[in-house]
């Protein structure tokens, strides 16, 4: 399995080449510029491993949720490059590659609530657990709000009763992999852009990455199950997302993030 991943949702400009597992990556941090430099990331992880574009299984992209040029960026180019190549694109979330990498960088982590900066005093955020595979899944719909709707799922507030079931000393089978179970990180630009939401994330959560940002390396992983699967879609249908185009109602807010 080949497949090359693109990103310029954020200000991390990226690109992945997966080869049978084993990802080459290419990351730089960049206030402008992403046009500039995508293309020559791809070019020269294809040049590393000697393969032709046209011999990949698939093309991935992150999609969106980000700022709104860089998601265009990344769909256009994705979108000419599979053209080109005559081959099938992924659409990645980039909250999901968010919760990814803060799951491959913390293998103790199993539960990540990904927030990332929308400007104009709102967030895009989504929560998602770890599966079996190890892969960030979804819990609930991508969200679009004012930093103050953040909230957990409901079924994430049963972490404090399976503590306080620890503190009364009730019989468990394994104590370490019941704390293990609920370890929560928020990640994302989100928590730096807002010191009330990071206030809020850091009663709640194990650990706080504000620094973290989506990447390719974590798209191309959350891309693969899909070629295996067949889940592909032809080059048109490489499109942005845009959450402020399709914001959710939300519900009365449960408790902070």
């Amino acid at each position: 399995m080949r497949i090359l991943a693109l990103d310029t949702a954020t200000e991390n400009c990226s690109a992945a080449l997966l080869i049978d597992g084993q990802v080459n990556a290419r990351e730089r941090l960049l206030e402008r510029g992403h046009a500039e430099h995508i293309l020559p990331m791809v070019d020269e992880l294809l040049a590393e491993s000697g393969i032709a574009l046209t011999t990949l299984s698939a093309l991935a992209f992150g999609r969106g949720p980000g700022a709104f040029t860089g998601v265009r960026l990344a769909a256009s180019v994705a979108q000419g490059l599979a053209f080109g190549a005559g081959l099938a694109v992924i659409a990645v979330s980039d909250l999901r590659a968010l919760a990814q990498r803060a799951l491959e960088e913390d293998a103790t982590v199993a539960r990540v609530l990904a927030c990332m900066d929308a400007r104009m005093h709102e967030v895009y955020w989504g929560c998602f657990e770890r599966s079996a595979g190890g892969l960030a899944e979804a819990i609930g719909e991508e969200r679009l709000s004012k930093p103050a709707d953040v909230h957990l799922p409901q079924e994430w507030h049963s972490r404090a009763a399976a503590g306080a079931r620890l503190e009364r000393g009730a019989a468990v089978a394994d104590p370490a992999a019941e704390v293990a179970a609920w370890r929560l990180c928020a990640a994302g630009s989100g928590f730096a852009a807002y010191p009330e939401l990071r206030a809020a994330a850091a009663a709640r959560a194990d650990s706080v990455r504000e620094r973290l940002l989506p990447a390719a390396r974590e798209i191309a992983l959350l891309a693969a199950p899909e070629v295996a699967a067949g889940r592909l879609l032809p080059p048109e249908q490489a499109l942005p997302v845009y959450l402020r185009e399709d914001v959710t109602h939300q519900s009365p807010r449960e408790s902070p993030g």
